[in-house]
């Protein structure tokens, strides 16, 4: 079990300060949910959450032997702004992720990594809505949907 802390500084809106719980494994976490393909299909939220965790738990890995090592965390506002996964470097440079369970992207999917980077100004570097969809989709500069895929791509 991991926990996520959130991400949060002298910001002006409230930011919740309630850790959230992955399993480290994907697959332990599906078994104890009773996750099934027809569940799945009728139980969106089921497969967003699942996706969620193996997504974080992929990025731990990784963060441990890259060079930048950062430290991740989430972001969620009391008004309810939220950004799934938010990496912070040793310079205090931010990256903010959003895990979709989704084939297709909308401009809503990307309105929690604007809030973050409205709210942190000049520390924001980029932003990300990892998706199923197979395409890479550009919302501006530093924001993009990016297939999942490419969790692994070189």
């Amino acid at each position: 079990m991991q926990l996520l802390r959130p991400w949060a500084t002298n910001l002006g809106p409230r930011v919740i300060q309630t850790p959230k719980v992955y399993l480290n494994g994907t697959g332990l976490l599906s078994s104890l949910l009773g996750i099934t393909i027809d569940r799945i299909k009728t139980e969106g939220t089921l497969a967003g959450a699942t996706l969620e965790n193996f997504v974080f738990m992929e990025l731990r890995k990784q963060a441990s032997w890259s060079t930048t090592q950062p430290e991740i965390f989430y972001w969620r506002t009391a008004s309810g702004q939220e950004v799934d996964l938010v990496l912070e470097d040793r310079s205090g440079r931010l990256a903010g992720i959003e895990v979709k369970a989704s084939a297709t992207l909308s401009g809503n999917d990307v309105r929690g990594l604007q809030a973050l980077a409205a709210a942190v100004g000049k520390k924001w570097v980029r932003g990300v809505v990892l998706y199923t969809g197979a395409e890479v989709i550009p919302f501006a500069n530093n924001l993009h949907g990016i297939p999942v895929t490419h969790l692994w791509a070189g």
